[in-house]
């Protein structure tokens, strides 16, 4: 399907989203990340793995203090700030692509948009601190909505929904009238439909085959498929295939940004899959 293009306003620049597939590079400075957790918890090797992330083709970096894996446990704002702050005064100045920060908290998304930051990243989609709202709309910064089912610690034990979808949609839309209501620009919010964030492994595939029931929210979509565990493989390599499979599929249905670990690899995957969709009616 053909994508809408938008005009994305962020705190120090606009981005154009549609003409081709974003790509947002995933780093973490946590312990306990299901893919990447405890390798760059040094602000030193943290920052360089953002430039080399940039020079592998992101266009923006996801930078994340506190794990959202299944079972983790929640940290309190004083560690995820010790985590972020100290690479965000490293990368300030540094990298020519915005920094978003991935955050529940309004104090945490305070401190980081201060520091640089142009987006935050809320992995409940404003339902743990509604207050991320106000912190966003008074910085004039992107937000990212991610749909979030319960919580990590209690995911294994969710029934499938029974409108993965509907639900998702429609919780995403509610979510979109209260930060609006607060005070966020509708050309600052893109949605995130949340894949492997409380939905049962079969009802992934799913959302990415039915992503374009977001088009009538009229925003801008992003999705992370990568290495999550409904694409989980014999091998890593094997897995990495399936994630390339996934970001083709979800810039097929519509997907404006795709969120990855390895950039290099998934670059080849979105140029081929931007390729095809300048042919899609």
């Amino acid at each position: 399907m053909a994508r809408k293009r938008y005009e994305w306003r962020l705190k120090e620049r606009n981005l154009q989203l549609g003409d081709r597939t974003l790509l947002v590079a995933i780093l973490n400075v946590t312990p306990d990340s299901f893919s990447d957790g405890g390798l760059y918890l040094d602000p030193d090797r943290a920052f360089a793995r953002a430039v080399e992330l940039e020079e592998q083709g992101a266009d923006l970096i996801d930078l994340g203090g506190e794990s959202t894996r299944p079972d983790s446990p929640r940290v309190s704002e004083a560690e995820e700030l010790r985590r972020l702050v100290p690479v965000l005064k490293r990368l300030r100045g540094k990298l020519g692509i915005p920094v978003s920060v991935d955050t529940y908290k309004s104090g945490v998304a305070e401190k980081v948009l201060q520091l640089g930051a142009e987006i935050i990243n809320d992995p409940t989609g404003l339902t743990y601190d509604p207050q991320v709202a106000k912190v966003v709309a008074n910085h004039n910064a992107g937000l990212i909505l991610n749909h979030m089912r319960g919580a990590p610690e209690t995911w294994a034990k969710l029934p499938p929904l029974p409108d993965v979808m509907g639900t998702i949609v429609n919780e995403c839309e509610a979510a979109v009238h209260r930060v609006t209501r607060s005070g966020v620009e509708h050309a600052r919010i893109v949605l995130d439909p949340g894949l492997g964030f409380g939905k049962r492994k079969e009802q992934n595939a799913e959302v990415v085959a039915r992503l374009d029931m977001f088009i009538r929210l009229n925003l801008p979509v992003l999705v992370g498929p990568s290495r999550k565990h409904f694409l989980a493989q014999p091998t890593a390599e094997e897995t990495e295939y399936a994630t390339a499979a996934a970001v083709t599929a979800a810039i097929l249905r519509g997907a404006h940004l795709v969120r990855v670990h390895n950039v290099k690899m998934m670059a080849a995957a979105v140029r081929l899959a931007d390729s095809v969709v300048k042919f899609m009616a």
